[in-house]
């Protein structure tokens, strides 16, 4: 090989100076990620109070690799990291990020809002940034309760008062299948009514940023609809007494809860004992029990006032 052509050789496999340099930045950057990962790796082991072992027995990582990449000399891969991470309950950017601001507290709360069902993530949010929630229900009102809570009714009524639109979702839920919900239930089973319910729910909240809404007592039994139902609507619910359920539904002539069913006073509370703590997550509450339907609507209209829920 001549002179000039291992000169050219050189040059292509040392780079120019300025490419050296960048590379050395580059190098001693990689080595000062790799022995921060390291450090926090312990910081969390220890905090959990992990032994290397126990760690590794966790993450599937082998004791040796731990050592390593505790002591900033293992170049761990992605994949890795991720169960590592996953063992020490961090999220992985914990670990990579240059950026103080991730705290352990902060990590920590990352990882339970991502295991969190979709219930728990809304009332955090609610939490954390009301301005925003409130922003995002617009003018839309939803009563929820039990049957018999008056929620059709007093629906049909506060939307006069206010001059909103009123809306059953049951009824919109009959319009886009085009049959009863009776029907429904009878041919898809509660599954494939549930996934209607959640459809229209959504294509409500997409067309309309104003009007009151009554639901069926049962949506709190799918979490991710209920939840997006608390997100997009100010809500009401609507509580009274078993025993005034009951009776509603009775003078209203719907005598099915009680034929052949001696125990359906019982099966009633125990429906609303189970329902309650979901219940209880909306925006507000009024109890109508021993009230008449005006003094129910006076005080429901009160609270949409007083909330200034409409601008």
């Amino acid at each position: 090989m001549s002179n000039n052509n291992k000169k050219i050789v050189d040059l292509q496999s040392e780079g120019t100076p300025a490419e050296a340099s960048a590379n050395d930045t580059v190098d001693d950057s990689v080595a000062a990620l790799i022995d921060q990962v390291g450090k926090r790796v312990i910081a969390a082991r220890k905090a959990k109070r992990l032994s290397r072992r126990e760690l590794s027995e966790l993450s599937g990582v082998s004791p040796s690799y731990i050592v390593r990449l505790e002591s900033g000399e293992g170049n761990i891969s992605i994949g890795l990291l991720q169960r590592i991470a996953v063992a020490l309950e961090r999220p992985i950017e914990w670990l990579i990020t240059t950026d103080d601001a991730l705290t352990t507290d902060i990590a920590r709360l990352i990882v339970r809002y991502r295991r969190a069902d979709a219930t728990t993530r809304s009332a955090v949010l609610s939490l954390l940034d009301p301005d925003q929630l409130r922003e995002q229900k617009a003018e839309r009102i939803c009563l929820i309760g039990l049957r018999g809570a008056g929620k059709s009714t007093l629906g049909a009524k506060l939307s006069e008062s206010m001059g909103l639109p009123f809306v059953e979702l049951n009824h919109e839920i009959e319009q886009a299948a085009g049959i009863p919900v009776a029907e429904i239930i009878a041919m898809y089973g509660d599954e494939g009514y549930r996934k209607l319910e959640a459809d229209t729910l959504r294509a409500i909240i997409a067309s309309r940023t104003r009007l009151v809404l009554a639901v069926a007592g049962g949506v709190v039994e799918e979490s991710a609809t209920y939840a997006q139902l608390l997100n997009r609507f100010h809500s009401v619910w609507l509580k009274a007494t078993p025993a005034e359920h009951m009776g509603r539904v009775r003078a209203q002539g719907d005598m099915r809860p009680m034929e052949g069913n001696p125990q359906a006073m019982e099966q009633l509370q125990k429906i609303l004992e189970a329902r309650e703590s979901s219940y209880a997550q909306a925006d507000l509450q009024l109890d109508t029990s021993g009230k008449s339907i005006e003094a129910t609507l006076t005080e429901l209209c009160a609270l949409v006032v007083s909330n200034t829920i409409l601008k």
